[in-house]
């Protein structure tokens, strides 16, 4: 999942074979019936990118606006200051309090969401085309002009506490929290949401100075598709943030992450197993092998994991894999959820059967692969959100964005040689064990 905000599940990717224990199918062609894509990126003097998507097939407009100001910026000491400011920004803006605003939006018909990433706090939005410039316009108030109202300030930090507390309550998501900051270094590793322990620390001021120091044009991206005028929306970004100052990046430290417990005791009887190991960035060439990787492992009830582990087994009722990708490094993560006296056993298989793709993977688990993707990307090719995000992502990521048919011809021509070269030269090694329940487990020799 590349990332510029909470981690997000990718499409589904072809997969892998080696030993072809089945006549081969013939791949559904995903380049059918695409539409032809025209991409427009360009930088104002000040630094933020602009990228449109034009969609003339359909009547919506959505825009994603990525403000570099996620986790990985906020002072050692004081994690979750960027989820406050999260929720405190959109409590008034320019000449409307916090209900103003929310109606001016609500106007527009604008279905909108923000959220907090490592690298960015991001600004969603979508509604009928004619709306989306409007839509900008009360967005340009939001990050340039935000009230920041002191006494909102104890509504927020009630909000960001209830999330953590939610997530002390879901062991499935407390292990992949905790797994992460064990498998990156700081501040990769730090959890969007912060933590209790730190978020007590946090005050109006720390999220004043967050904002001050962090929203600036230069770095940010603002990705906007669906039945838009190029120009018009041009026009209106110039006006809206082209005179928006530029400041100077803040340095970003990175530390190296330490040894750290393998082990988390709850009282419970069930066991949380997460794993995590090395893979490929979004930018690195093998990048789509190693997702086709992932998808026959975790791809739908037909996936490896899924089959041997629950199916065949028995061993747990949830058992899944993901990868998770910053923009130099990316690990893949993994997960099952069991009883405390099969856990040992559910780990082994686990990794087992991850280990078990070098040996050989059948025919028919690329053809469902490909279908799989074919049928998530068109999905988002219909999807001006989904479009708006994604040009905003590739630029953060690649410094270009990939058109649906660059990226379905990659699709396309990925065969089960090019994920077995991958997968024989990535070996399953460096893993990191977390285990949330009553005893520890051990990683198998």
């Amino acid at each position: 999942m590349p990332e510029h905000g909470p981690g997000r599940r990718p499409v589904p990717l072809p997969g892998w074979s080696g030993s072809h224990r089945r006549p081969a199918r013939v791949a559904p062609n995903l380049t059918d019936s695409m539409p032809e894509q025209n991409i427009l990126a360009e930088q104002l003097p000040n630094g933020l990118t602009l990228i449109m998507e034009p969609m003339s097939e359909v009547r919506s407009a959505a825009f994603s606006l990525l403000v570099p100001a996620g986790s990985i910026y906020e002072p050692t000491g004081f994690n979750g200051t960027a989820s406050i400011l999260t929720d405190l920004i959109t409590r008034g803006a320019g000449d409307r309090n916090s209900r103003e605003l929310s109606s001016a939006l609500d106007n527009l018909g604008i279905q909108r969401s923000e959220s907090v990433g490592w690298n960015f706090i991001t600004f969603s939005a979508a509604s009928v085309a004619e709306n989306v410039i409007p839509g900008l316009k009360i967005y340009a108030d939001i990050i340039r002009d935000p009230l920041l109202p002191q006494e909102q300030f104890p509504a927020a930090m009630s909000s960001a506490e209830q999330s953590l507390l939610a997530i002390e309550d879901d062991p499935q998501r407390k292990v992949l929290v905790e797994l992460r900051r064990r498998c990156y270094d700081a501040p990769w590793n730090r959890p969007v949401d912060g933590t209790l322990s730190e978020l007590e620390a946090v005050t109006p001021a720390n999220a004043r100075s967050h904002y001050k120091t962090n929203f600036r044009p230069n770095g940010t991206i603002l990705g906007v598709a669906g039945h838009i005028d190029p120009d018009r929306v041009r026009e209106a970004v110039q006006e809206l943030f082209g005179d928006w100052s530029t400041a100077p990046a803040p340095e970003v430290t990175r530390v190296p992450r330490k040894a750290a417990e393998t082990h988390l005791a709850a009282d419970s009887a069930q066991t949380h197993i997460g794993l995590a190991f090395d893979a490929v960035p979004y930018r690195h060439e093998d990048y789509y092998a190693a997702w086709a990787a992932v998808s026959i492992l975790s791809g739908g009830s037909s996936s490896r994991l899924f089959t041997e582990v629950r199916e065949k087994r028995g061993l747990c009722y949830s058992v899944y894999a993901s990868l998770n990708s910053l923009l130099e490094e990316a690990r893949i993560l993994a997960y099952a959820g069991t009883t405390v006296e099969r856990a040992q056993e559910t780990l082994d298989v686990m990794l087992a059967e991850i280990r078990k793709l070098k040996d050989g993977i059948d025919d028919s688990e690329l053809f469902r692969c490909k279908a799989r993707a074919k049928s998530a990307l068109i999905m988002q090719q219909e999807s001006t959100a989904a479009r708006a995000s994604a040009i905003a992502r590739d630029w953060f990521h690649l410094g270009r964005v990939q058109t649906l048919d660059e990226i379905h011809g990659k699709l396309d021509r990925l065969t089960v040689t090019d994920i077995l070269d991958y997968v024989r030269s990535h070996p399953v090694d460096d893993i990191t064990l977390l285990a949330v329940g009553p005893e520890p487990l051990q990683l198998p020799d």
